[in-house]
């Protein structure tokens, strides 16, 4: 018996193939086969919005290898992705092997190891229209907002600028945070800080002052704060209270798409992209001693916190063993997801809660690695039983005015033994107080009081734009790292060390967009989308209803900004640097083309010099003392030379650091992946060293 099992990376291919055995043949698609054309909208608006898929060019040699592959095979079994854009592309496939999609044989895997393959296999099912319907209304979507508006930026406010329904939000929500952080006007405040000694104790402890007779008092000036000050001199303290307890903190539970792409950020500092790569991967399978291929996380894309009772089982056994049964909670933990949530899937978590982080470092990428410890500890920690802690919290007194003390100390680690989750600010931390008890007399060893301004909103990080996103349900799982990874490229927003900024471009367009598309970029109205295409997903809406909905108004609103906008243009101001044109001495400015940032003349079409924006590294070069530059190759990759290049002959693939070596004082570079050490710049030092890990992470 032969039988055929279409996949969609070739990465899987090898996992499967050893789990189905020799009766089985198993190709990969490399996504998908057929879309909607590239140079025209490919959607009859007045026909219910009948899309024209085509074949893709690039997929023709893969199509043919496909058709090759399904002639003579007694089955086929579709088992792309376990999501709406997997069930497209198992619904493409169909189309073009011609076959029945209410007969088709359609599998999917929620994680790639034998248990994982074989349930999958045993429960065959037809095409699920209704998922391959709401992927055909997202993509039309996308399709008429990106067709119809994308024209009209091009003539109003630059060439090649493209709109998104998803993106345009991202980059308004953006916006309008730089535009909060502007308009900010920050407010003077004062606080005083103390350090008291107790007689049982020989180390101050810090106290903060609250207020006067029980009441908080808000310190608005110096003379406020002086006038405190002045009355607590020579003042005489004792403790007013003391009030301990018990704290108990539980641990978060496992990942999903966004938390794990949040704390990636936070404790890896990876970009979401990054992020999914090196998951993707994790899911798809990496060989292993003595195992062969085998995927080491459940599927990545999803919003749910379920976890099987299996996997619970295996995580509980593990922790016994590993740290003691104590470390177990009473009950099981079954973590309840949000009720916006699919719950298609489970959380993402280790498909062998006993595979350890160590036992299969050697096997792994260095990226690999860290994410894949990253999700076993926070998986593990999830199962494991609170942490407790014994808090104290005192009252200091002096007359009137009062100061509060408080500390903590651990009384039992439980899931901190092993995981801690990030967070996104810094929090104040407290320590430990000395043995206080209510009357015990204190004496004042600092005291003075220090001036602050209240803070503006933050910039939002990738983790802090994720979060926002999925609590006003914007986008999905899988539209998250695509989302942030377009915006930037297309150079509406920009990174500023973990910050998104929005450029002169994303503001501008912003402006044009809330003007004549309000409904686009509103982040109620993209939510209510994402809510109806969850109908259509369920069976409860119907695709072509969402989509006539929508267009009806759309169709207004361009109608209206063509007329509105019919002889207006939008310039964006070219920002001028003080580099000059060797050419004609002209002042060069900065220009944003399809690679990003370039310097160009502004005597343009007369003058057309142009040239790369140099990044200044760290470090001098080894063989002129000139400044070490960041370039690139043609083909993209980073490299890095002097200055004075071709004259001076220094490059390199590997980054410069601030350190100087130690031996002739030259400039380090740190090498990464496979042979990561540090070395030195000079061809004729021999200086290297291993990365210190800790100070990296």
């Amino acid at each position: 018996m032969a039988n055929l099992v279409i996949v969609e990376s070739p990465t899987k291919t090898k996992s499967i193939k050893k789990y189905l055995g020799r009766n089985y043949e198993v190709v990969a698609s490399k996504g998908h086969v057929r879309d909607l054309p590239k140079t025209t909208l490919g959607v009859n608006v007045e026909n219910h919005f009948e899309p024209r898929y085509m074949n893709i060019k690039k997929q023709a040699d893969i199509i043919k290898m496909l058709k090759e592959h399904a002639k003579g095979k007694d089955k086929i079994f579709l088992a792309t992705d376990p999501d709406r854009e997997g069930e497209a592309i198992s619904w493409h496939l169909a189309h073009i092997l011609k076959l029945d999609p209410e007969k088709v044989d359609r599998v999917t895997f929620s994680e790639i190891t034998k248990s994982g393959i074989k349930e999958g296999m045993a429960h065959p099912r037809k095409i699920d229209m209704d998922l391959v319907n709401a992927q055909q209304a997202r993509r039309i979507l996308d399709r008429l907002v990106g067709y119809k508006i994308s024209p009209f930026l091009w003539k109003k406010i630059q060439p090649n600028l493209s709109a998104g329904r998803v993106q345009s939000v991202a980059v308004r929500i953006i916006v309008d945070r730089e535009n909060e952080i502007r308009a900010f006007v920050p407010e003077e405040y004062w606080t005083i800080d103390a350090k008291f000694l107790a007689e049982s104790s020989k180390k101050p402890f810090p106290a903060k002052f609250y207020g006067k007779n029980g009441k908080k008092l808000e310190l608005k000036s110096e003379e406020e704060a002086n006038a405190v000050l002045a009355a607590l001199k020579d003042a005489i303290y004792k403790v007013s209270s003391v009030k301990k307890g018990i704290r108990k903190k539980s641990p978060a539970p496992p990942f999903t798409t966004s938390t794990l792409q949040q704390e990636a950020s936070r404790k890896l500092g990876f970009r979401s992209q990054r992020t999914m790569k090196a998951a993707q991967e994790l899911y798809e399978g990496v060989d292993l001693p003595k195992l062969g291929a085998v995927g080491l996380i459940t599927y990545m894309r999803t919003d749910s916190l379920r976890i099987s009772d299996e996997a619970r089982t295996a995580a509980s056994a593990y922790i016994g063993e590993k740290f003691g049964q104590k470390y177990l909670p009473e009950s099981p933990r079954i973590y309840k997801t949000k009720n916006n949530a699919q719950d298609a899937h489970e959380a993402i978590r280790p498909t062998m809660p006993d595979m350890s982080p160590d036992q299969v470092k050697e096997s792994l990428t260095g990226d690999q690695y860290k994410l894949y410890k990253l999700i076993w500890e926070r998986f593990m920690a999830s199962q494991m039983a609170n942490a407790e802690y014994d808090t104290v919290s005192a009252d200091i007194t002096s007359g009137e005015y009062l100061f509060k003390a408080s500390g903590f100390s651990v009384r039992f680690d439980g899931f901190t033994a092993l995981y801690e989750e990030g967070k996104d600010g810094e929090e104040e931390k407290e320590g430990m107080l000395p043995p206080l008890e209510q009357g015990d007399p204190l004496t004042c060893k600092e005291i003075a009081g220090s001036q602050h301004f209240t803070q503006p909103p933050p910039r939002f990080t990738e983790a802090s734009l994720i979060k926002f996103l999925e609590e006003h349900g914007i986008g999905r799982p899988s539209t998250y790292a695509p989302t942030i990874t377009t915006i930037t490229k297309r150079g509406y927003v920009e990174m500023e060390g973990k910050q998104l900024k929005p450029t002169q471009l994303g503001e501008i367009t912003t402006t044009l967009m809330k003007e004549h598309f309000a409904s686009i970029v509103d982040e109620a109205f993209t939510a209510q989308m994402e809510n109806d295409l969850d109908l259509v997903e369920e069976g409860k809406k119907s695709w072509v209803d969402v989509l006539e909905e929508f267009y009806g108004g759309f169709s207004k609103m361009m109608e209206k900004a063509e007329e509105d906008m019919k002889d207006v243009n939008m310039k964006i101001p070219d920002e001028e640097t003080d580099i000059v044109c060797e050419k004609c001495g002209r002042k060069m400015v900065i220009k944003t083309g399809r690679f990003g940032k370039f310097l160009a003349c502004p005597g343009f079409p007369e003058c057309r010099n142009t040239k790369r924006i140099a990044v200044e590294m760290p470090g001098e070069c080894p063989l002129c003392g000139g400044k070490i530059l960041e370039k690139k190759s043609k083909k993209g990759k980073k490299f890095y030379g002097c200055e004075h290049n071709p004259d001076c002959a220094f490059l390199s693939w590997d980054p410069p650091i601030e350190e100087h070596c130690p031996k002739c004082g030259k400039t380090l570079l740190k090498k990464t992946g496979r042979g990561a050490r540090i070395h030195c710049s000079n061809p004729e030092c021999d200086y290297q060293r291993p990365i210190d890990k800790e100070k990296e992470e």
